[in-house]
């Protein structure tokens, strides 16, 4: 079963540059929500989040956290299945 992947980036963030690519690397598809250009996306984050930093990262509709996180998460859990 394939995850799914949302990544919420505003622009100018490089941690959020390497998360897509970190992503993309590994070959797996995610949803960008990009803050700046749709900014309900913003709000929708504080909704399920509360938290402002970005990235911020959820597969499976769990909170990963950023890219640090996700970094982590690679290295102890397979983001394929």
């Amino acid at each position: 079963m394939i995850k799914k992947i949302e990544v919420y980036t505003r622009p100018g963030c490089s941690y959020c540059v390497s998360a897509k690519r970190l992503l993309t690397n590994e070959g797996l598809d995610f949803i960008e929500h990009d803050t700046a250009r749709q900014p309900d996306k913003l709000s929708e984050l504080m909704q399920k989040s509360r938290l402002r930093t970005f990235p911020q990262i959820f597969i499976d509709d769990q909170l990963i956290g950023g890219f640090d996180y996700l970094v982590e998460y690679k290295q102890t859990q397979s983001l394929l299945n």
